[in-house]
């Protein structure tokens, strides 16, 4: 197979592949208000019940500092107990109603939240579900699991919260500024004269925490990144076979320590500034008691009106402050919303066509045609294929052979359609496999690789992964084929053992002779067999191909292999060269000609 290119500088050095394009794109992707409020559109008539079950509580709640001017400048003073005994029913009701009213909101908002984040769970998941194996192949798997997991659960708090927060703290310092100016219009533009430096400040510390806040996500991807190649099987078996395990917890605490520095900063960052806006908040009420003892307003205002301003004014600032807030966190969650919504903006490179052609797999007798394919690998100075041309008559055995690097793997791989050839197509039963859904391409080819991935969890579960309604019976005749039935039948718990984290249970001719049972138990028309046997021993390889010389009747094979004795067999040989058809024909034909395969036969 030709291998994906690497990057390289302007002296023509490679540097490896570039892992962090993701991340340094979403530095750059900008998030619209309206694109995020589309989120919650589905949920509409909820929201539209929590808005109005705010204001009410809103409205209710203003009441209470109305109540108490009546009890100090009318109850109190007149000893009127009847009076005072209402007014206090009154706060008590009020107090209970908004607390009833608080308990709904709390429920229906969070309820629509967690919905929203569940979407956009599923959304990226789904997106990534679609996209082709050059995606996975440039992109760390720790950054993929970043995305979803710590900048969707990152955002939590603002998808549950913030719209209520905003709509609960809007009304409240509306409602409140009426109320207070009802009481004294004076005093009200005491209390009112801080808003301006508010919202500035508050926009100086909401950039600087949204620029903080990408690069502690950056830094948690790459944590992660750590965490899978550190701790996966195969990368703690790396680490001990090459002596790099403290090197691998050094570069841990290093990415940790500065994510204790990214959260500190983030914590701290326009910390003063807003203290300093405290301090104001807090020094409004001073000012207002002395205003109020001021010879010129000195027996103007009473008590009673006073007490309620104040408290009017600390009901006021409370929702100021959670504005202010809501409007730091949502900025800096910009942030986090352009990492996802640049993932949900991954173009598909491979997708299902817009109208495809209706194939019934089972009805499928697997007649391959490569029509003047040719590929590409993004970034690459040369194609991996190059105009290939070939027929695989339906039910027969296609062998692909040649040095590595020639293409191989990678004619093997557009078959499936796990790429899409740059020029060219390739058709089966002379329909475009473009053409085809991918659902039933799937049914059509099976692939068993020589990279074998196992998932873990039972025998029998791997097996039924290829067919979610297959039979024990079915599960075990396909084990039989692959010449492993016996092996898994003498384990104490059978088809019910737990292979282990990728497999690692058994060996790896095992994992591969159950990855064979996994593929054939779909009864693929196509089998693409991409070094399948390559870690089998020499008696248990010629006992899985004697399997799949049997399997192979009426089903077309197309091998892959470096050992030439699995396909000396194969009713067409092809050798591949730097992407090229250097020469076909049978075993017996290519020797006589002493071209390349007898070469490589020598």
């Amino acid at each position: 197979m030709a291998a994906p290119p690497t990057n390289r500088d302007t002296h023509g050095r490679g540097r490896g592949p570039k892992t962090v394009t993701a991340a340094e794109k979403a530095q750059a992707h900008e998030v619209s208000l309206r694109r995020i409020g589309r989120l919650f559109t589905p949920y509409k008539w909820q929201l539209t019940i929590v808005t109005a079950i705010i204001v009410a509580s809103s409205l209710v709640g203003l009441a209470s500092p109305f109540l108490l001017r009546a009890v100090i400048d009318k109850a109190l003073p007149e000893r009127n107990l009847q009076l005072l005994a209402w007014l206090v029913i009154a706060m008590v009701a009020v107090a209970a109603v908004s607390s009833g009213l608080g308990i709904i909101q709390t429920w229906i908002s969070t309820k629509v939240g967690q919905h929203v984040m569940h979407g956009l769970r599923t959304s990226v998941f789904t997106h990534l579900q679609r996209q082709s194996i050059a995606f996975f192949t440039r992109t760390r798997t720790g950054e993929v699991q970043s995305r979803i997991q710590n900048d969707i659960g990152g955002m939590e708090a603002v998808v549950t919260s913030t719209a209520t927060s905003i709509a609960s703290n809007l009304t409240t310092a509306v409602g409140t500024s009426v109320a207070m100016v009802a009481l004294s219009w004076r005093l009200s533009l005491i209390s009112l004269v801080v808003m301006p430096p508010a919202i500035y400040l508050t926009r100086k510390v909401a950039r600087m925490r949204r620029a903080i806040t990408s690069q502690q996500q950056r830094e948690l991807a790459g944590l992660n990144v750590t965490i899978e190649e550190g701790l996966s099987i195969n990368g703690i078996q790396l680490a001990k076979t090459m002596g790099t395990s403290a090197a691998l917890v050094e570069r841990f605490t290093a990415s940790s320590a500065r994510l204790i520095d990214l959260e500190l900063r983030s914590q701290l960052a326009g910390r003063w500034r807003m203290a300093s806006l405290s301090i104001i908040f807090a020094t409004i009420p001073a000012i207002i008691y002395l205003a109020a003892g001021l010879p010129v307003t000195a027996g103007t205002i009473s008590i009673g009106t006073l007490i309620a301003f104040t408290t009017l004014q600390s009901g006021l600032f409370r929702p100021i402050t959670g504005l202010l807030g809501t409007s730091v966190s949502v900025i800096s969650s910009l942030a986090l919303f352009a990492r996802i919504f640049e993932y949900l903006d991954l173009p598909v490179e491979v997708d299902d066509p817009a109208h495809p052609v209706r194939v019934d797999p089972a009805a499928v007798t697997g007649h391959v045609t490569f029509d003047a394919v040719s590929f590409t690998y993004p970034g690459a100075d040369r194609a991996a294929l190059d105009g290939i041309d070939l027929d695989v008559p339906a039910g027969s055995t296609l062998a692909l052979v040649g040095e590595t690097g020639s293409g191989k793997t990678t004619l093997g791989s557009l078959v499936a359609r796990l790429y899409d050839p740059t020029q060219g197509t390739i058709h089966i039963d002379g329909t475009d496999i473009k053409d085809m859904r991918l659902a039933d391409l799937a049914a059509i080819v099976g692939v068993v690789s020589q990279e074998t991935y196992l998932l873990h969890t039972t025998v029998r579960e791997n097996l039924r992964y290829a067919k979610a309604g297959a039979t024990d019976a079915e599960i075990e005749q396909a084990a039989r084929a692959a010449q492993i039935h016996e092996l898994i039948a003498s384990l104490p718990d059978g088809y019910d053992t737990m292979v282990g984290s990728r497999g690692h249970r058994f060996s790896g001719g095992e994992k591969q002779r159950i990855a064979i049972a996994r593929t054939l138990l779909r009864d693929p028309r196509v089998l693409v067999l991409d070094e399948a046997t390559s870690a089998l021993d020499t008696e248990t390889e010629r006992a899985v191909q004697q399997a799949f010389d049997a399997l192979a009747q009426g089903r077309t094979t197309i091998t892959i292999a470096h050992r030439l004795s699995t396909v000396r067999d194969a009713g067409q040989i092809v050798v591949l060269d730097h992407g090229r058809v250097a020469e076909a024909g049978t075993h017996d034909s290519l020797l006589e000609g002493q071209g390349r395969y007898a070469a490589l036969a020598a």
